[in-house]
């Protein structure tokens, strides 16, 4: 059964020594705000790491399959789709069609139940789906200082580069400390639509929380889930604003004029008179 109450949240994490999300745009620098300086963190980039953990964790079992993985060709998988409901391929498919091959799709791919997908492309149409899981960008809780590192290789990649006995120069960029937040949310009135239930809740909290320790690597650095906070309506529709109960958490940098290099360097203080109708659930 489909999830019952809307809920919204708040995760924590932070970068010790790394880039968390490069820019192709700039180098592959941090990505900032221009204007503030203010680190931050795509949506797309924490899909991506909530699709691997999944992906990890339940190694593509029945309805756990992940519909956007690198290199695929997503017009196949929706020709499946056609295949397993016996239906037949059409630039204009009429709406039953459609809405068959579409609850197969949501059936089968976890992260489209879950972050939902555009999928009227090619001649396998299943239409639009709006995921009830949706994440706003993060946002570091102070501005960041982009570190530009020079390395060397040793190594030659070729006979003339070995002949000249040039080193090849290169660029890593690095955030030396940041915490940054996103928030969340999550309509169970579009659960209903895409089959979103319980366990694929718990499992994403699982991914929240687990997500940085599968995705390690040396250009990344020291990435950890640091606090995630739900909040959780005890209605459909939901008993108060978000920006409301977003506003409740507020982290503050204790260290004095001195730079952030450790999360207790921060306090994160909560505001725990809530709405009637609202838990506070504290997951991490």
């Amino acid at each position: 059964m489909p999830i019952q109450n809307r809920y919204e949240f708040i995760l924590y994490f932070d970068v010790e020594n790394g880039n968390p999300n490069g820019d192709p745009d700039a180098g592959n620098m941090p990505r900032i705000d221009p204007q503030t300086g203010h680190g931050i963190v795509t949506d797309v980039c924490l899909k991506r790491k909530v699709r691997n953990y999944v992906e990890y964790a339940k190694e593509r079992a029945q309805s756990y399959d992940i519909f956007v993985t690198e290199g695929a060709i997503l017009n196949k998988k929706l020709e499946e789709a056609y295949e397993a409901c016996e239906l037949k391929k059409s630039k204009k498919a009429d709406d039953d069609d459609r809405m068959k091959a579409q609850n197969w799709v949501c059936g089968h791919y976890y992260d489209v139940r879950t972050f939902g997908a555009v999928m009227d492309t090619g001649e396998a149409k299943c239409g639009q789906v709006r995921g009830p899981v949706q994440l706003c960008f993060a946002r570091s809780a102070d501005p960041i200082f982009q570190q530009e590192i020079t390395i060397t290789r040793m190594a030659a990649t070729n006979e003339s580069e070995k002949a000249g006995e040039n080193r090849t120069m290169g660029r890593k960029y690095a955030v030396p400390y940041a915490l940054y937040r996103v928030e969340g949310f999550i309509s169970a009135k579009f659960a209903q639509k895409t089959g979103f239930d319980e366990e694929d809740l718990e499992l994403f909290w699982q991914s929240l929380l687990n997500m940085f320790d599968q995705d390690h690597s040396a250009a990344r650095g020291k990435m950890a889930a640091r606090k995630l906070l739900v909040f959780k309506h005890d209605s459909e529709l939901g008993n108060a604003p978000a920006n409301v109960l977003f506003e409740k958490v507020k982290a503050r940098r204790i260290c004095g004029d001195a730079p952030a290099r450790a999360y207790t360097d921060y306090e994160i203080s909560i505001d725990r008179q809530l709405p009637a109708g609202v838990e506070l659930v504290e997951m991490l």
